[in-house]
C-alpha cells in the first residue's frame, strides 16, 4: 500500500510540474508514456526503460578584428537525444565491450516551437529507431558472453535511482549585440595597433541552455543554465618559424557579469606585452627539473592527469588502463591533498563556475562528492553505470547534444593542507634547485589546456600546453621567458612529487572533450611545488614571417 500511495503522490506531481512549467516537458511525458506502453505490449525483447532529453540553446556570438566586425551569428534550436534500454539493469545494450562504446542517439533536431503534431512525430520515429538498435546491440553481447571470457567486474549496467520532479520556468533571453558590436570594435582595433602582431580577434558570446527531461521512472526535469564568454586572442610568428598564439578568455554565468572597459583594457596591454615578450624569448631546451606551477596551471594539471582518471566507466572498461581501479581507501596523493568535486558550486570567490549544474542528464541531482581525502582515494565520479563497490550515481553522468552519458568531471577543488605564501613558495622552489644541483627551475604562469592518454593499449602519459613559461635561476637573476615548451609525464609518478602548495586558489573555467562529446567544466588550485617535472619541446612551422610589411594604419 504504502508504494502504491508513494507513486500516487508522484504522478500528481509531475502533472502539476508540467501545467506550470514547459509545453515541451508535458508533450514528451505524454509521447513518452504512449511509445512506452506500446513496446511493453508489442516489443521482444520490451525495453525497461526509455528517457527522452531536449537540449535546447539560443545565443548569439559577435567576432571583431581591426575595429570592423567581421561576424555575427545567432542560433536557436532543440536537439533530441533518445535512450532506450532493453533486458534488464543487470545486463542490457548498453553493457560495455573492450574498445567499444555503445552509441544509438542522434541529436535530432526538433521544432522550436511546441506544437505537439511535430514534435511527437520526431520523438516517435527516433524512439523505433533506437529502439531496433538496441535490440540489435544485446543480441550482440549475449552471443559475445557465450564465447568470451567474464569480465572482471560484472557490476549491473544500470543503477536504480529515485526519480525527481523539478521544473524551473523557461528563461528566453535577450542580447545586446548592437553594444557588445560597438565594444569590439574598439578593443579589437586597440589590440590590433600592438606592435609585432600578425592577426587578432576580439569575440563575444552568450547562450541560454535550457534541459529538458523525462523518464519511464517518472523523472520530469527542466532547467536551465547561462553562459557568455569574452574571447582575447592575437598570433605572431617568430623568425624561426615557431607560431605565437596567445589568448586570454572570460566567462560568466551572464554577459552582465563579463568585465568592464578599464580591465579588458588591461588585458589587452598584458596580452600584447606578453606576446612581444615571447617573439625575442629563447626556445626551451628538453628539461627535467624542479617547477611551481601557477594555480590556473595546476588546475589544468590536475584535470588532465588526475580527473580523467577517476570517471567511473573507465574503471569497468577493460580497453581503459584503470590506473586508479584498485586503489581505493589507499593513499593515492600527498597527504596533504584533497579533491572534491562539487557541481552545485555557482562561483568562487566572486568568480562564475562553468561547471555548475542542478542535475547531471540522467536526471541525478548534483552534489559534492569528495573523490580524495587527505590524500586517500575515496570513490569515483559516476554515472548510472556501476562500477565494483559503487552501486549509485553520484550526479556525474553528463553528455553533450549525440553523444551517450558517461561519468565526467564537473567543478573541481584542489584543497591543501600545506599552504604557504607565494613568496615562500618561491623560495622553496630555489632550495630545491640548488638541493638539486639543477641549472635552474620552471616557472608556468599559463597554460591553453592540455590531453591525455588512457587507453589500456596506448601509453598512460599526458601532455600539458603551457605559453608562458620562465626560468627560474637560483643566484637571483630576474626570470627568464622562453618559448616551446611542452609538460609531459607520467600520472604516477608525477603526483609523488609534489611538495607543497600555495595559500591562494586560481580558476580555471574551459569546455572538455571526451566520448560523450564538449561539456562545461572548471577546476580551482593553488600553485604547486614540484620536485620535477618534464618538458619536451613542441613543434614548429618552417615558414618564415610575412615578407611584405602590414599595411598602414590609415591608407592616405
Amino acid at each position: 500500500m504504502t508504494g502504491r500511495v508513494c507513486a500516487a503522490a508522484l504522478l500528481i506531481g509531475v502533472q502539476l510540474a508540467c501545467a506550470q512549467g514547459s509545453g515541451l516537458l508535458a508533450i514528451l511525458a505524454e509521447e513518452l508514456d504512449r511509445n512506452f506502453r506500446v513496446l511493453r505490449e508489442k516489443g521482444d525483447p520490451a525495453p525497461y526503460f526509455i528517457s527522452y532529453e531536449v537540449t535546447e540553446r539560443q545565443g548569439v556570438s559577435v567576432a571583431a578584428t581591426l575595429g570592423a566586425v567581421k561576424a555575427v551569428e545567432e542560433q536557436h534550436g532543440r536537439w533530441l537525444d533518445v535512450t532506450v534500454r532493453v533486458g534488464s539493469p543487470k545486463l542490457d545494450n548498453y553493457h560495455r565491450i573492450p574498445g567499444e562504446q555503445a552509441q544509438f542517439t542522434a541529436a535530432v533536431p526538433l521544432p522550436i516551437e511546441d506544437q505537439p503534431a511535430a514534435i511527437r512525430q520526431r520523438v516517435w520515429r527516433e524512439t523505433d529507431r533506437t529502439y531496433r538498435m538496441a535490440v540489435e546491440r544485446l543480441i550482440k553481447i549475449r552471443t559475445q558472453r557465450e564465447v568470451k571470457v567474464a569480465a572482471e567486474d560484472e557490476s549491473d549496467d544500470f543503477s536504480l535511482e529515485e526519480p525527481v520532479v523539478y521544473v524551473e520556468p523557461v528563461v528566453r533571453p535577450t542580447f545586446d549585440v548592437e553594444g557588445w558590436a560597438g565594444r569590439l570594435r574598439r578593443w579589437s582595433a586597440e589590440l590590433g595597433r600592438r606592435p609585432g602582431i600578425l592577426t587578432s580577434q576580439v569575440s563575444w558570446g552568450a547562450q541560454q541552455e535550457t534541459r529538458y527531461l523525462v523518464t519511464t521512472e517518472g523523472t520530469r526535469i527542466c532547467h536551465g543554465r547561462g553562459y557568455a564568454r569574452l574571447s582575447l586572442r592575437a598570433r605572431t610568428k617568430a623568425a624561426d618559424g615557431m607560431d605565437l598564439v596567445l589568448e586570454e578568455n572570460f566567462d560568466a554565468a551572464d554577459a552582465s557579469r563579463l568585465p568592464g572597459e578599464e580591465a579588458v583594457r588591461q588585458a589587452i596591454a598584458r596580452l600584447a606585452a606578453d606576446l612581444e615578450a615571447l617573439l625575442k624569448a629563447p626556445l626551451a631546451d628538453p628539461f627535467a627539473g624542479p617547477a611551481i606551477l601557477s594555480g590556473r596551471a595546476a588546475a589544468v594539471f590536475f584535470h588532465e592527469i588526475f580527473g580523467h582518471r577517476i570517471e567511473g566507466h573507465r574503471q569497468k572498461d577493460e580497453s581503459e588502463g584503470q590506473t586508479f581501479a584498485r586503489s581505493v581507501g589507499t593513499k593515492i596523493l600527498p597527504e596533504f591533498l584533497s579533491i572534491i568535486f562539487d557541481p552545485t558550486r555557482r562561483q568562487f570567490q566572486g568568480q562564475d563556475l562553468n561547471g555548475y549544474y542542478l542535475f547531471d542528464d540522467e536526471g541525478v541531482k548534483a552534489r559534492p562528492v569528495v573523490v580524495v581525502e587527505n590524500g586517500v582515494l575515496k570513490t569515483f565520479l559516476m554515472s548510472r553505470s556501476p562500477v565494483r563497490g559503487f552501486p549509485r550515481s553520484n550526479g556525474h553522468g553528463r553528455r553533450a547534444p549525440g553523444f551517450e552519458v558517461v561519468s565526467r568531471q564537473s567543478n573541481m577543488f584542489v584543497e591543501s593542507a600545506q599552504k604557504v605564501p607565494e613568496k615562500r613558495l618561491r623560495e622553496m622552489l630555489v632550495e630545491e634547485i640548488r638541493r638539486q644541483g639543477k641549472p635552474y627551475g620552471l616557472y608556468f604562469r599559463e597554460v591553453v589546456g592540455g590531453l591525455t592518454t588512457t587507453a589500456r593499449a596506448g601509453v598512460q602519459a599526458f601532455k600539458v600546453i603551457p605559453v608562458l613559461v620562465y626560468r627560474v635561476w637560483p643566484d637571483g637573476r630576474p626570470d627568464e621567458l622562453v618559448r616551446g615548451a611542452d609538460i609531459v609525464g607520467t600520472p604516477l609518478a608525477s603526483f609523488g612529487r609534489i611538495l607543497a602548495t600555495s595559500d591562494r586558489y586560481e580558476v580555471f573555467n574551459g569546455y572538455c572533450g571526451a566520448e560523450s562529446g564538449s561539456v562545461p567544466v572548471a577546476a580551482v588550485a593553488p600553485a604547486l611545488l614540484v620536485s620535477e617535472i618534464e618538458i619536451q619541446k613542441q613543434p614548429k612551422s618552417q615558414d618564415r614571417p610575412p615578407l611584405l610589411p602590414a599595411p598602414p594604419e590609415e591608407q592616405p
